[in-house]
């Protein structure tokens, strides 16, 4: 079987942007007036940029995009010509490479393996630049299901496992928040 770096999100992309909702578009809108007017922000797993860079494009932030589907980046793409763009692992992006005012991850974290969290989460820990943001969802329990789309595995570190791995990166939990799918976030800022 060949590793599909898009965990599985390549085989439904179509279906995937089909059916997206707006579904924590008013967290995503609430946690990025909190973001330096204009400032660069890392969208980890953009997909085809709904509901989520579009939500950081209107409130006036320079989004850029990872996606290691080719289908869901070539979407976002389209959608926002001008963004910066990479199809890539989030695990080994470039963008990590440079310094952001904020990262966000939804839908993402959870669908990684243990290793590959923490190796996302050390990655924005030193992106971030000082007071920079990280948000991101996963379930505040720690447990573990088959994700509902991809049929693969996923798994919820849990509030407290996430709040160690943040610390060891740098960064410190702020708020969390749930919106109205009660989906639950985490929102953490870079105090180094």
């Amino acid at each position: 079987m060949i590793d599909d770096p898009s965990g599985g999100w390549e085989a439904i992309a179509s279906h995937f942007i089909a059916g997206r909702s707006d579904i924590g578009r008013g967290v995503v809108r609430q946690w990025a007036k909190r973001l330096r007017p204009g400032g660069d922000v890392v969208d980890i797993g953009c997909g085809s940029g709904v509901p989520v860079s579009l939500t950081l494009v209107q409130e006036g932030l320079v989004i850029f995009g990872i996606d290691a589907s080719p289908t869901l980046l070539a979407a976002f793409r389209r959608r926002f010509p001008g963004a910066h763009a990479a199809c890539e692992a989030a695990q080994s992006s470039i963008f990590f490479g440079r310094e952001f005012d904020g990262a966000i991850a939804v839908g993402l974290m959870f669908l990684l393996s243990e290793d590959d969290q923490r190796t996302v989460i050390d990655s924005v820990g030193r992106a971030l630049k000082p007071g920079g943001r990280f948000l991101f969802s996963s379930p505040r329990i720690p447990c573990e299901w088959n994700d509902a789309q991809t049929g693969r595995h996923s798994l919820s570190l849990g509030e407290a496992k996430y709040r160690e791995l943040l610390a060891e990166a740098g960064m410190r939990l702020m708020n969390t928040y749930v919106d109205e799918g009660e989906n639950h976030y985490f929102d953490a800022e870079n105090v180094g």
